[in-house]
């Protein structure tokens, strides 16, 4: 079953819209190949947008992430939340259907509660001045795990709902 034989683009666009109002952390639903399937690009924070404005920000820092997390999601079948390559939380929730794996809906962008940007990866990564990533890293908001955690349960069952009507 592909993810748009559960829900239209849209739908899926208005649930992204609906994690991102309510926790802050930006929202994509993935295919299992790792691409996104709606053209919502609204990031969390300044830099993840300039991270993902390039292509070696998205394939070294995103992708890389998404990757690893999507297979550890998949192969436990449950949420997980863990920090990405440049230090942010990063939820996944995997979309199963009939026990099958059909993608996956992925929160990101809020530093965890004491946590910090690994700015020295995204120099590295990004090939930009230190005061430029200090700049994107204004008012950069963080999470508490427990509400991590919560978001992570709101998309759950918000999953649930979608599969147990489609």
């Amino acid at each position: 079953m592909e993810l748009t034989e559960l829900l239209p683009l849209e739908k899926w666009m208005e649930l992204e819209k609906e994690i991102q109002a309510r926790s802050g952390l930006a929202s994509n639903v993935f295919d299992t190949e790792g691409i996104r399937i709606t053209g919502n690009k609204v990031w969390a924070n300044n830099l993840c947008s300039a991270i993902k404005a390039t292509d070696k920000g998205r394939s070294s820092i995103c992708a890389v992430c998404h990757n690893k997390l999507a297979k550890r999601a998949t192969e436990k079948r449950q949420t997980v939340i863990e920090s990405c390559e440049a230090g942010f939380m990063k939820i996944v929730v995997p979309i199963i259907v009939d026990g099958n794996i059909i993608g996956s809906v992925d929160a990101c962008g809020l530093l965890p509660a004491g946590g910090e940007v690994d700015t020295v990866l995204v120099k590295k990564v990004m090939d930009i001045k230190q005061s430029e990533i200090e700049s994107l890293c204004d008012n950069i908001a963080a999470i508490e795990k427990n509400s991590a955690e919560e978001v992570a349960q709101f998309i759950w069952e918000k999953i649930e709902a979608v599969v147990s009507e489609g």
